[in-house]
Formats: C-alpha cells, sequence, structure tokens
C-alpha cells in the first residue's frame, strides 16, 4: 500500500475509486471477494481507492474497524493508494481515531454530518480527529447547510485538509455557486470531484478540479481510466463520448440507490461477490435486478473508440 500523502499526480495518474464492501452470509467482512474486487480495479489501471459510503462505512461495527482495515492495507498492491472513512458521528470518529493513528494510511475522509451539527462545531471535531490522527483528512463536502466555502477554506489553510471531496448534485452541473466560491478559496488541485463520470467534464474543465471519484469505475476501471486520460489531455470530444458510457447504470443508481445498485451490479457483473447489505440497508426488488444486471454487463463490455 502507498502511503505518500495524496497530491495532484495522484490525481492525474488514477480515478479515485468508491468501492462496495463485501460480506459473506453471515454479514462478516470477507477478504477473498474484497481481493478480487481490489484486484480487478489494479488490473484496469486504477491505483486510488476510497472506502466510504459505498461501503457502507456509515454502519461499520467499531469491533470489525481494525481487522478491516488491517485487510484492506495488506491487500492492496506497493502502489496502491486506501483511503478509509470514519464517523460520521464525532464519538464515532473519535474512537476510530485511537485506531487510525496506529496505521499508515496516507489519509482518511470523515464521512459527512449534517444532522446534528453547526459550522462551527464540526469545524472543532475535524481539527481534534486530525491532531489524533497526526495527518490530514478528507474534507467530505455533500450538502450545502453545514460548511461553508469560507468554513473549508479555514480548514484548508489551517494544513488540516488532504484534499476536498466535493458532491454536490446541481440540476445542471455547470450552475454551482458554492463550487465557485470554493475554488474561490481554496486551489483547485485540493478539490476532487466526487460524484462519478456524469459532471466530471465540467468540474474539470470549467471549475478546474483535480480529479474525480467513481463508483462505476468498479464495472470497468479501464473505461473510466481511458475518460481521465482524455480530460487530461484536453480532448473532450472523447471523454464526452466515454461518458455517454455509464449513464445507463448512473441513470438508475440515481433513481434506486448509489449504493444498493453499486453493490449488486458488482455482483450481477461477476466481478466481485458483493454479498448482503448490511441493516439498515436492504437489496432491490427483483424486477430491478434485471435492469441493473443488463446495464452493469453493457457497461462491463463497453470499450472506447
Amino acid at each position: 500500500m502507498q502511503t505518500d500523502p495524496i497530491g495532484p499526480s495522484h490525481f492525474r495518474q488514477s480515478v479515485l475509486a468508491v468501492p462496495p464492501l463485501a460480506r459473506n452470509s453471515n454479514l462478516a467482512i470477507c477478504p477473498q471477494q474484497n481481493a478480487r474486487m481490489i484486484q480487478y480495479l489494479e488490473a484496469g489501471g486504477v491505483s486510488m481507492l476510497l472506502y466510504g459510503g459505498n461501503a457502507n462505512f456509515y454502519h461499520l461495527r467499531l469491533s470489525e474497524y481494525a481487522d478491516l482495515l488491517e485487510m484492506l492495507q495488506s491487500t492492496a498492491a506497493d502502489d496502491t493508494v486506501i483511503i478509509p472513512s470514519a464517523g460520521p458521528a464525532c464519538g464515532t470518529i473519535m474512537d476510530q481515531a485511537e485506531i487510525l493513528k496506529e496505521m499508515q494510511f496516507p489519509t482518511v475522509m470523515v464521512l459527512p454530518q449534517n444532522n446534528v451539527a453547526t459550522e462551527a462545531g464540526f469545524q472543532k471535531g475535524f481539527r481534534r480527529f486530525v491532531e489524533r490522527i497526526q495527518r490530514p483528512a478528507v474534507l467530505y463536502i455533500k450538502e450545502e447547510g453545514l460548511l461553508t466555502p469560507q468554513g473549508a477554506a479555514e480548514l484548508m489553510d489551517e494544513g488540516l485538509v488532504s484534499f476536498i471531496k466535493y458532491a454536490i448534485v446541481r440540476d445542471d452541473t455547470a450552475v454551482d455557486s458554492y463550487l465557485e466560491e470554493l475554488v474561490d478559496r481554496v486551489d483547485p488541485e485540493r478539490i476532487c470531484s466526487g460524484i462519478g463520470e456524469q459532471p466530471a467534464l465540467i468540474h474539470l474543465t470549467k471549475f478546474r478540479c483535480v480529479g474525480y471519484t467513481s463508483g462505476c469505475v468498479c464495472v470497468n476501471p479501464a473505461l473510466s481510466q481511458a475518460m481521465l486520460k482524455a480530460i487530461t489531455n484536453k480532448d473532450h470530444d472523447k471523454a464526452e463520448d466515454i461518458r455517454r458510457l455509464f449513464v445507463p447504470l448512473e441513470n438508475l443508481r440515481n433513481e434506486i440507490n448509489p449504493i444498493r445498485v453499486l453493490h449488486e451490479a458488482v455482483e450481477l457483473a461477476e466481478i466481485a461477490d458483493t454479498g448482503p447489505h448490511l441493516p439498515f440497508l436492504s437489496g432491490i426488488a427483483l424486477s430491478r435486478r434485471i435492469d441493473v444486471r443488463d446495464a452493469a454487463i453493457q457497461l462491463k463490455n463497453a470499450q472506447s473508440a
């Protein structure tokens, strides 16, 4: 596992994959199937993996956290970056910090907390977490209302943030006053587009974000890597052609549920046996599984021109 601090060169080399987490029928974490997922991504050219929402880190048991992190860091190739998540509750991240401080992950993402938090309170908790793990953390901005661009910039200016994962969904990606202000206050090379392939081209061109995260990269990593390369080479027509190939599966994720659909798409495309969801999630309806299977297989077999 690579332990160097995360910088722009990492994002230019690899899409930041956000994979699901495979479990056995008894809900125990499955090392073999998670290794299968990691190796599939690595074989497709991906060298950065973020375990967050798609892996349902929201509902991890603290008692399984250390073993899971050990498994991830021992499974990854020497040049692969693994970024785990912590939180979202304050008590949870501080208990997880005691485990993380003994490990060599280059950074950790703090899961977003909007329900019982204020901006000043969240900043204080973020500072305490970073102080405890003794390395900058990933700031995940998923919704408006908790952290202003100014508040995010303050954390960045204090040296507490590795990078920002920006994932506020807009009806029109190109119209985003929050992101406009954020890139004015924070170096765009420290901001990663966090909503997959669909807004990536606009985020990386108009707003100058440094790279992008993806869940569907888990279905066709080489294709997502080709899109990143096209954007980097300013071949925007090719990037747009590739982006369209991800639309059918992404539409199902948006329509049904992003986490649940990706979890099952990976299994239905025979990439890895992801197993059952943790409570409080459940599988998708049988009728929709057929749609997801077809879209996943179509994406898995797709190639760029």
